[in-house]
């Protein structure tokens, strides 16, 4: 706003209202006349990486206040997608649009001069993100930092750990005490779930393209660090207000495109290929599938986290966290962008020590994949793509072909699994699982640990609509789009008909001609799978997994 629009302008007698009302609630007229900056706080007690946030916000606002702004705290929902495992997963892809939509929403109607955002998890940390660029006003973000990993008997076990123990109970290679006192300690702290998934993938994302602090995302989350760090930002973003630095001018398709080559050098989670596109949308700068794979397919990956490798994420930071990614793949972005905590990407390369971590971090060189962590399946079955990551599948399963096994929901693989007959060299089908067809796009995260702790997963591939977890191993292929849903011919195959599966030809083919498959189509009827309320609008509203799976969020943005 400008200076005589400014909120409570006391010389706009027309904001008396607003000022009234503002008083009410504890602000003074000089207050009013300061930077309003929204802390968009994502704290609750039911998520374990957003409990710490509450806590996180003062510093926050002592920051703001210190500077010369004045805090305006309020909350959105933050959904654990671990704890919404089975039926309450259809609710949690949809909360990404309306986290985006609500902050939005919340911001326009009073008028803020700025932002920081709090938040640590799956969903909430690209909803945010979609939210800031629609948005472009000055804007940091922090999160809440990582959990303890859990030791015992001299290894660490973190999050991921737990979900292929479900396997390995099922198959009998754990005995029963050890998996009570595995439920009851492996999730050891507040924070972060300390493996590499979708919440660490995408915190680090932010510091990548320089919307918040180096070492955020990757030290733990009660290091005295984290509150120095929180006031940090809120001094920092009054001081963006008061320069009129936009969101854009730090993150824009340059920044982006760091951000996804960042992810790849990292076996990132495969859900930021189904986030950044849909990010990228708010941008009002529109990014497709093929263009995601040419940027992360054009970095060597330098390091891999749990559960594709044995280093966690206090493994990570103790390697010196995204800085030393960032160090080791200069080569391959943009380091004279700009950061929002000051200074250039390659200011802050130069001025922080490096640690010499190669077992952790290794030099692109040595890398065993040099282009990228992905691989983005096209072919028959996939007409517009699906996604596996590469990084995390052994390397005798890059080529891999065998019969279908098909089976209509989450909850049938799941049974099936459970029942041990699972034959080897199998290709599982599950369908209707897609954006429209589940809806809310499922993650199938348990049946893919399981297959992995049942020892399946150099025997066994998986092959959905629906999409996996960011700590998902395995020759697991998620987003094949069109989904069955939508008539994509993921609905047409039948028990026995061959897959193939090849990530170096990046394919993924169904051995049926097609005049069989117009015969099936014909025939074909989707299940019985009604949708209520909100998953009613979102079936109605989704665009598919190709596009972001975006909602609420899929149009332009204001500067076009």
């Amino acid at each position: 706003m400008g200076e005589t629009e400014k909120r409570g302008d006391p010389r706009n007698i027309t904001e008396a209202y607003y000022e009234g009302l503002m008083s009410s609630v504890g602000y003074r007229g000089k207050d009013l006349a300061k930077p309003i900056i929204g802390v968009v706080n994502s704290c609750n007690d039911v998520n374990p990486g957003h409990k710490p946030l509450s806590q996180l916000a003062l510093y926050v606002k002592e920051g703001v206040w210190a500077a010369g702004g004045a805090p305006a705290e309020f909350c959105v929902p933050a959904p654990c997608d671990g704890m919404a495992q089975g039926k309450g997963m259809h609710y949690v892809l949809p909360q990404r649009d309306l986290i985006a939509a609500s902050i939005e929403a919340m911001v326009r109607a009073h008028g803020f001069d700025g932002l920081v955002f709090l938040c640590s998890c799956d969903k909430i940390v690209p909803g945010m993100l979609m939210a800031a660029a629609k948005l472009d006003l000055p804007s940091l973000f922090i999160t809440a930092g990582a959990m303890l990993p859990y030791q015992s008997c001299g290894k660490d076990y973190v999050t991921c750990d737990l979900k292929e123990a479900i396997g390995k109970v099922n198959s009998g290679e754990l005995d029963a005490a050890t998996f009570s006192g595995w439920k009851k300690n492996i999730c050891f702290s507040q924070g972060t779930c300390s493996m590499y998934g979708t919440a660490n993938t995408m915190g680090s994302f932010l510091e990548a393209v320089g919307v918040a602090p180096f070492g955020s995302s990757t030290m733990l989350f009660c290091a005295s660090e984290k509150s120095r760090q929180a006031r940090d930002v809120g001094e920092r973003v009054v001081e963006l207000v008061k320069n009129k630095t936009s969101f854009s001018k730090i993150f824009n398709p340059a920044s982006l495109n760091n951000g996804i080559r960042y992810i790849s050098a990292t076996g990132g989670s495969t859900n930021a290929a189904l986030h950044i596109p849909a990010i990228s949308k708010a941008m009002g700068h529109p990014i497709s599938l093929s263009d995601f794979d040419r940027e992360q397919a054009a970095v060597p990956v330098v390091a891999k986290f749990k559960p594709a490798s044995e280093y966690n994420i206090s493994d990570y930071h103790r390697a010196g966290g995204v800085l030393s990614v960032l160090r080791q793949i200069a080569g391959y972005v943009d380091t004279s962008l700009p950061t929002a905590m000051g200074g250039t990407l390659k200011d802050h390369i130069e001025n922080t020590p490096h640690v010499d971590c190669e077992d952790v971090i290794s030099k692109p060189a040595d890398s065993k994949f040099q282009d990228g962590c992905y691989s983005i399946l096209f072919g028959n079955l996939a007409p517009r793509g699906a996604v596996v990551k590469k990084t995390g599948v052994d390397p005798s399963m890059y080529c891999h072909k065998g019969p279908a096994v098909v089976f209509d929901s989450e909850e049938e693989v799941r049974d099936y699994l459970l029942g041990g007959s699972v034959a080897k060299g199998s290709v599982l089908v599950i369908r209707y699982e897609g954006p429209k067809g589940g809806p809310g796009m499922r993650e199938m995260s348990i049946p893919a640990a399981m297959l992995v702790g049942m020892g399946l997963h150099t025997s066994v591939a998986m092959i959905t609509d629906g999409r996996f977890s960011g700590a998902t191993r395995g020759p697991c292929v998620g987003h094949i789009t069109p989904e069955a849903w939508d008539g994509g011919v993921i609905g047409l195959v039948q028990n026995g008909d061959a897959i193939e599966i090849d990530l170096n030809k990046k394919s993924l083919t169904l051995f049926v001609s097609d005049e069989i498959l117009e015969e099936r189509r014909k025939k074909a009827v989707r299940p019985a799978r009604k949708a209520d309320g909100i998953l009613e609008a979102y079936r109605q509203g989704v665009r598919g997994a190709d596009e972001g799976a975006v909602w609420l969020y899929g149009g332009s943005n204001h500067k076009e």
